[in-house]
Parts: structure tokens; C-alpha cells; sequence
């Protein structure tokens, strides 16, 4: 198993961060794309701005 943290020759402190935070990032899971799930989400959303007429234009 190789090490995330492995030193790339040239590498600043700051690109290894910023390597490292992506890195993180995508290893997280990830939430289910479309399907009933994706309905129920856009649905949620439309209907929870109907309630907020400050936030249409």
C-alpha cells in the first residue's frame, strides 16, 4: 500500500496540502445520483421556495 504523504521532488508545502485536501475529498462517499432519490431532492427543493418569496428574484 503506498503512503498519501509520499514527497514529490518540486513540491511546494502548499501544493502537498492542496494534493493531499483533494485527495480527501474524493475519498469520501458520495451521494446517490439520479433515480427516485434525485426526484425526491428536486422536489424537496421546489417545494420548500414556494414558503420563501424573499428568495425569488
Amino acid at each position: 500500500m503506498t503512503d498519501k504523504t509520499d514527497e514529490i521532488p518540486g513540491e511546494t508545502p502548499i501544493q502537498r496540502a492542496l494534493r493531499l485536501k483533494k485527495a480527501a475529498i474524493a475519498a469520501k462517499p458520495k451521494p446517490p445520483r439520479g433515480g427516485r432519490f434525485q426526484r425526491e431532492q428536486a422536489a424537496a427543493a421546489a417545494s420548500s421556495s414556494k414558503s420563501k418569496p424573499w428568495m425569488t428574484r
